[in-house]
């Protein structure tokens, strides 16, 4: 982080043009005393991420400056686009003659044409990150192909170029980008996904548009082959042995990548609570083949039918997943918590375990309660208790600090032996859920809270307080709706909202209260400054407990063993380069979540609406989860939601509250959180919408 910023620095102070870049290099590396070799190496890095531009030839500037701003581009059917940047509070607009071919979704430097009090206008200068991949229908005019792109965003067909590929009308397919030196936009089909009657079509159609695969570089595979299948001796050397000791794992039904495991005891004055996580840094070190991968992907995807794993199965499923009877190497957090629920000692270490029983949730849960004992869980079960007496202290410590307590229903889908939908229910949690969520949160914030005091460059799991203007949106709708809220403090605290979700606790508004400080909220991140988690009301965490499916995780396992094995010294440069690397690693790994739970969104909407196809003209129960100028989101009991369209509703004249969430006529009123009966009139398997009207 250093190096960059004394390169962004010098040419901020001059206007640095040279004949040619070597010269330009040789200064650089001059005059900040470093390798040239890195000196180029960051400068192109900077380059790709948009904080160089060349504005001409031999000339560089920084951006922002110069009148030119980066940031994402985001397209219209219409042609204009807008850029949302850093820069600007509103975006900029930018006319659809400025766009210069760019596409909805691409990474752009733009040009400021003028500034008012009506917006900002700019023109699209340079595209620094383009799309690689296109998704879409293959249409025909003719004896040509085309392209439809599946994203209404892109407000034109593309030209497909030949292919050995057997494309024909209907089929969708995913295409490669390619631009021409005239600044036209055309395509390559690469991969036939199906014809756009097939659900199983659209279901991957909607995984490669958020350019996910199933499949790992033939590099990577190359390398899984030579993974070893067991734990060597001396691999062992130097680790804590707790292979004797009454360790297992608690996961779901299915889970094949098992990457924590847990132990407990319990002693005069404390719970010894032992968290061991699979040490995926052992095989995956930086800059390997396993690791450049695992970078590009920041997570596993989880689909109904299937996983795309962030690493390949012979790490997630083989030698890192912390299968029964066998040994593998860990990173052990071993704390003592007191009958408070502090933890007044702790132990991070490497270790070797050797799980005795790979448990399910349900199995768990039955135990504590005392029914449908099997062997395993009847040789356990007094462990399992003393998990619950741990965890009912620290569930009390979790309600006294004020932490949000938001139940959010989530689908369980239910499939036939040919992976074709046939039923769909709210997923259900239980009291082991409960245990193992917990007990991760503990390691989480004592790893975290560890590593923030040593003040070594660390990735944090973050999520900063909400706004003042969304904590004022929410009492807007408390007080339409007639619930009753404490006064609004000048620091808000998460213990303020969680004050408002138990006064209305019982009532029939819990739910949709529920929903409305949940959108008030500001999405959780990764960031290599401790800025907190508001939501679980803790100074200090971070992601520590699943590095197989996580990168965040394995950043800061390799940080870990690093510190162990020098003995916590970092020389001055690698701690700027440990600066870097948790920056970059934070902004990627964000950036793959947030891409993640969009494609594991769309696709449950898939198979919704696949579910629903033959439903139309049947009536529900709902309720109303959203309130716009033009419609009434409604959410059924199986968690299916669709629109009533404002020209659907019976006839009146609607006025929106926005502050309050209601629709108001001179006859009928329609809130956020009221019931109601609803009748299904369309389901486009495409777009994923389902449309609705009030049932007579």
């Amino acid at each position: 982080m250093i190096a960059k910023k004394k390169i962004v620095e010098l040419l901020e102070k001059n206007s640095l043009v040279f004949s040619n870049l070597d010269k330009l290099f040789s200064f650089l590396s001059t005059s900040l005393n470093m390798d040239e070799d890195k000196v180029k190496r960051i400068f192109y890095s900077l380059v790709d991420n948009g904080d160089i531009y060349e504005i001409r030839k031999n000339k560089f500037i920084t951006i922002p400056s110069h009148g030119y701003v980066k940031g994402e581009f985001f397209g219209t059917a219409k042609g204009f686009g807008f850029v949302k940047s850093e820069n600007f509070k509103e975006d900029l607009f930018v006319p659809a003659n400025k766009t210069r071919g760019a596409l909805d979704g691409e990474m752009v430097i733009v040009k400021i044409i003028s500034q008012s009090d009506n917006g900002v206008d700019g023109e699209v200068a340079s595209i620094y990150k383009e799309l690689e991949n296109i998704v879409g229908t293959v249409t025909v005019v003719g004896n040509n192909f085309f392209l439809d792109p599946d994203n209404n965003k892109i407000p034109f067909e593309l030209p497909i170029m030949k292919t050995g590929l057997k494309i024909q009308k209907n089929m969708k397919v995913l295409a490669k980008i390619i631009r021409t030196d005239a600044g036209k936009v055309k395509c390559n089909v690469v991969e036939i996904l199906g014809f756009q009657d097939d659900v199983k079509a659209l279901e991957l159609s909607i995984i490669r548009d958020h350019n996910l695969f199933e499949t790992f570089p033939s590099a990577v595979v190359e390398a899984e082959a030579k993974l070893p299948k067991s734990v060597s001796a001396e691999q062992k050397k130097g680790r804590l042995d707790l292979t004797g000791e009454t360790i297992f794992t608690i996961d779901g039904a299915d889970a094949k990548d098992l990457d924590d495991a847990v132990n407990i005891k319990k002693f005069a004055d404390h719970f010894e609570l032992g968290v061991h996580i699979a040490d995926v840094g052992e095989y995956v070190k930086q800059n390997n083949v396993f690791d450049e991968e695992a970078f590009k992907r920041g997570t596993s995807v989880y689909f109904p039918t299937s996983v795309l794993p962030m690493l390949p199965k012979g790490l997630s499923n083989g030698i890192c997943s912390l299968n029964e009877g066998v040994e593998r190497l860990t990173l052990s957090c071993i704390m003592d918590v007191d009958f408070s629920g502090k933890v007044v000692k702790y132990r991070i270490c490497e270790s070797v375990i050797k799980s005795i029983a790979r448990l399910t949730y349900d199995e768990v849960y039955d135990a504590i309660k005392g029914v449908k004992l099997n062997g395993k869980t009847k040789k356990l079960q007094k462990d399992f208790l003393l998990m619950r007496e741990l965890c009912d202290i620290l569930e009390e410590n979790t309600q006294k600090r004020g932490a949000l307590d938001l139940e959010i229903p989530e689908v369980q889908f239910v499939f036939d032996e040919n992976g074709m939908a046939v039923d769909l229910e709210r997923r259900e949690r239980n009291e082991a859920h409960r245990l193992i969520e917990d007990f991760m949160v503990l390691a989480n914030e004592t790893v975290a809270h560890h590593f923030n005091k040593l003040g070594i460059p660390f990735v944090y799991r973050v999520h900063e307080a909400p706004t003042s203007e969304k904590v004022q949106g929410v009492c807007d709708f408390l007080k339409g709706i007639g619930v009753s809220f404490p006064k609004i403090p000048e620091k808000i605290q998460p213990s303020y909202f969680q004050d408002i979700l138990n006064r209305v606790e019982g009532l029939n508004s819990k739910d949709v209260v529920n929903k409305v400080v949940l959108r008030s909220m500001q999405k959780a991140k990764y960031a290599n400054k401790n800025l907190g988690h508001f939501g679980l009301a803790l100074v200090d965490y971070c992601h520590f407990t699943s590095p197989i499916r996580r990168y965040p995780d394995l950043t800061i396992h390799r940080i870990i063993k690093e510190w162990l094995h020098n003995g916590g010294k970092f020389s001055s440069e690698r701690l700027d380069e440990l600066d870097s690397f948790t920056f970059e690693a934070s902004e990627q790994s964000s950036s793959c979540e947030r891409n993640a739970d969009y494609a594991e969104r769309d696709v449950d909407d898939l198979w919704k609406a696949y579910l629903m196809k033959d439903r139309v003209g049947e009536v529900f129960e709902a309720s109303i989860s959203s309130v716009t100028n033009f419609g009434i989101f409604v959410t059924l009991e199986n968690t299916v939601e669709g629109l009533v369209k404002i020209e659907d509703l019976p006839e009146d004249s609607y006025l929106f509250l926005e502050k309050q969430l209601k629709l108001k006529g001179g006859s009928h009123v329609y809130s956020l959180g009221d019931h109601l009966k609803v009748q299904l009139t369309n389901v486009n398997l495409h777009t994923r919408n389902l449309d609705f009207k009030i049932a007579e």
